[in-house]
């Protein structure tokens, strides 16, 4: 990544901008610790802005996050006095590849966390696995935390998707908004520890994919506003 030096906007000026969304992405970090679907100073969080993105800084505890902990990245240059979250590479890529991606969630939840150590996909074994965006959630080629490899993996994980688990890792997801995307995290950290438990209790019976495809058919209209009795029926 490269460190922009002068000509570009002031520390000063740096604290105000997107004054409002660092804010935001503060709020949503506080949350996901507070909702115990991330712990400690682990997992990252993004917004798009108009030039590129904003994310956390590393290895700062979000309960002393402030404005100047967000970091602007645009064009792949920053200025800080704080180093972007290691996992900034994910949060790129998908602003890149995905014009629907308003903001991104990566946590170390537990169960997710733990189903990613398997190295598998989930599969269908609830219809709320299409909440994803696909018949099944994709777990990611394992890298090292960090590195190009995780983001390219990522990006094959979550091709098609919204979500997936990174191997050995945690989980990302990503949604129009920080309210969608932090929902969405709640829902697959919620999703794993179903299938782990019903894998406790015995073989959980997978839904084909006919009734998937119907399930995602849909998901297309799933808490949209009705826009006519059609619609409704």
């Amino acid at each position: 990544m490269r460190i922009l030096q002068g000509g570009g906007f002031n520390k000063a000026r740096n604290k105000v901008r997107y004054s409002s969304e660092r804010q935001a992405v503060i709020n949503t970090c506080l949350a996901m610790n507070a909702l115990g679907i991330n712990q400690g100073m682990s997992g990252n969080v993004s917004v798009r802005t108009e030039e590129g993105f904003l994310v956390t800084a590393s290895g700062v505890a979000y309960d002393a996050m402030t404005d100047e902990h967000i970091v602007e990245i645009a064009n792949d240059g920053w200025q800080s006095d704080y180093q972007p979250s290691s996992e900034w590479r994910m949060h790129r890529d998908i602003y890149r590849t995905r014009a629907e991606a308003g903001a991104v969630v990566h946590v170390h939840s537990t169960y997710a966390s733990a189903l990613s150590c398997l190295r598998e996909d989930i599969p269908a074994f609830h219809y709320m696995i299409a909440t994803s965006g696909g018949n099944t959630l994709r777990c990611a080629q394992y890298a090292t935390f960090g590195t190009a490899e995780l983001s390219k993996n990522m990006l094959a994980a979550i091709e098609g998707r919204r979500a997936c688990l990174l191997a050995n890792h945690g989980q990302i997801c990503f949604a129009e908004d920080l309210d969608s995307a932090l929902g969405l995290a709640v829902e697959i950290e919620t999703l794993c520890r179903q299938y782990a438990i019903a894998g406790q209790a015995g073989e959980p019976v997978i839904l084909g994919e006919g009734e998937m495809g119907r399930v995602l058919e849909k998901f297309k209209t799933y808490g949209r506003p009705v826009k006519n009795a059609a619609e409704a029926s």
